[in-house]
């Protein structure tokens, strides 16, 4: 039996003996889910107060208003799982709400910084609407989503949509904020980034055909150099992955949904199958790709020159097509240092508009420097583990992977937009989940949390007590 099948059984089940058949409660662990909402907005609201003593010496006049409004929308989700989800995982809430938190007061104070954003306008405002959308759409999952196994029945329905999705923003122009790449669809005043949606529903899809095909892709042809071939036939699928994500890279040139779309298939086909081989070839398709793409579409071009050489802006005169931010956000981390400046106390908007949006870590790390920053990582850490740790202990395969895939592509977009902020790999226009300014992103990342949470609750949710057997009188006429 291999592993992947060795953890359909709840590690509580596999340690309970013949003795202990009997199902126990399991606790609901509500009333800390509580505790620990009441620390998220409370964390926000004083961040909240410190940025208004630092900038004005006074309280900001929205601080009640704001206060209120995170409360009450961190209230509602929790009695509805309360209601819908009792045993549901106690920290992912907490979790989300807190990063929702911080990511509105730091778009607040980037607001309040003056007239050198271009264009300035009161992000923080939209946010909190967008943030208000987001748990509506996750209340809305939360109780339409009796159980996350129904999603299997809609696996190919969900390849179509989310192709839709991804092909959509081919057919909408682009503006010239967007440096080239085509992730908007946007009709008048109305937009949305699709690509967000697309990385759950596509999840999806790949939970329920691996779980289907799982035994065949692992099967090996031969052996070499210490790795265990696929079979040719079974190479289709990651081929189609590969040339679909090389697809939407050079007509959308979007390089992080191609890296997160290609980056999820390949993890979770190894979840699946267990076959280190996947990994090789997944890492070899994706470099060549990569390769190809970079020597002949242009907008990649350009990231990857800026990545090597983010300082070339600052010449004089500047090379075409280079961009001054990347240089300007490692400046910001340089001078937070280890502690920062404090909240209100930098410098970060010299960055422009994207200091609210793609760039909003190095906002985050002038101003609570080295240490913050690694807060804010452990927090992203402790959303992608506890989604882990519910995969393995959801009783079904399709859970399983779904679980994985869910974290897995939130995992990887906070890695390709961390390393892209902090110079590790070329910058890729994604936003940070949950901190940085836009509502698409907030939206799907609120709806990624709610699939967990049923996932969880199913998972942990004790089985129910079988009926006790009638006795039946035995001939003597008595019961045995």
């Amino acid at each position: 039996m291999s592993t992947f099948d060795s953890l359909s059984t709840p590690a509580a089940e596999q340690r309970r003996g013949p003795a202990a058949d009997a199902p126990q409660a399991a606790p609901t662990r509500r009333n800390t889910e509580l505790a620990m909402l009441a620390f998220a907005v409370v964390i926000p609201m004083l961040a909240y107060a410190n940025v208004g003593l630092a900038m004005d010496g006074t309280l900001p006049g929205g601080m009640l208003g704001y206060s209120l409004g995170m409360g009450a929308l961190a209230l509602i989700a929790h009695l509805v799982m309360r209601r819908f989800a009792p045993y549901a995982d106690p920290l992912l809430l907490p979790l989300a709400t807190l990063l929702n938190g911080l990511g509105v007061v730091m778009i607040w104070r980037l607001d309040k910084a003056g007239g050198l954003l271009v264009p300035n306008y009161p992000a923080a405002t939209n946010q909190l609407m967008w943030s208000g959308l987001g748990v509506a759409l996750f209340v809305g999952v939360a109780i339409l989503l009796k159980d996350h196994r129904i999603l299997q029945r809609y696996t190919y329905i969900s390849m179509a949509v989310s192709l839709v999705l991804l092909v959509a923003p081919v057919f909408f122009p682009s503006r010239d904020e967007d440096f080239g790449a085509k992730i908007w669809i946007r009709i008048g005043s109305f937009s949305i980034q699709p690509g967000e949606f697309a990385k759950i529903i596509l999840t999806i899809f790949f939970a329920g055909f691996l779980m289907v095909k799982r035994d065949a892709l692992a099967l090996a042809s031969r052996r070499f150099m210490g790795l265990y071939l696929p079979r040719g036939r079974d190479l289709g699928p990651i081929i189609v992955i590969w040339l679909l994500s090389l697809l939407i890279l050079i007509f959308e040139n979007d390089l992080g949904t191609s890296f997160l779309f290609f980056g999820l298939f390949v993890v979770m086909l190894y979840v699946a199958t267990e076959r280190t081989s996947w990994i090789i070839f997944g890492l070899v398709l994706s470099i060549g790709g990569a390769t190809v793409v970079a020597s002949t579409a242009s907008h990649v071009k350009i990231r990857i020159n800026s990545w090597l050489d983010p300082m070339a802006a600052f010449q004089e005169p500047p090379p075409k097509g280079t961009s001054e931010q990347i240089g300007q956000t490692l400046m910001s981390l340089g001078s937070g240092g280890t502690t920062g400046t404090g909240l209100g106390q930098g410098r970060s908007w010299l960055i422009q508009f994207a200091a609210k949006s793609d760039f909003i870590l190095g906002s985050f790390g002038e101003e609570l420097g080295l240490t913050g920053l690694m807060a804010i990582f452990m927090l992203y850490a402790l959303i992608v583990q506890r989604g882990l740790r519910t995969a393995i202990a959801a009783r079904d395969p399709f859970g399983k992977l779904l679980a994985v895939g869910l974290s897995s592509a939130f995992a990887l977009q906070v890695f390709v937009v961390a390393g892209g902020v902090t110079g590790l790999i070329p910058l890729t226009g994604m936003t940070m989940p949950f901190l940085a300014q836009g509502g698409s992103s907030l939206l799907a990342n609120w709806a990624l949390i709610a699939v967990l949470l049923k996932i969880s609750d199913t998972a942990r949710r004790p089985a129910a007590e079988p009926a006790a057997a009638i006795p039946e009188p035995n001939r003597g006429g008595t019961v045995s």
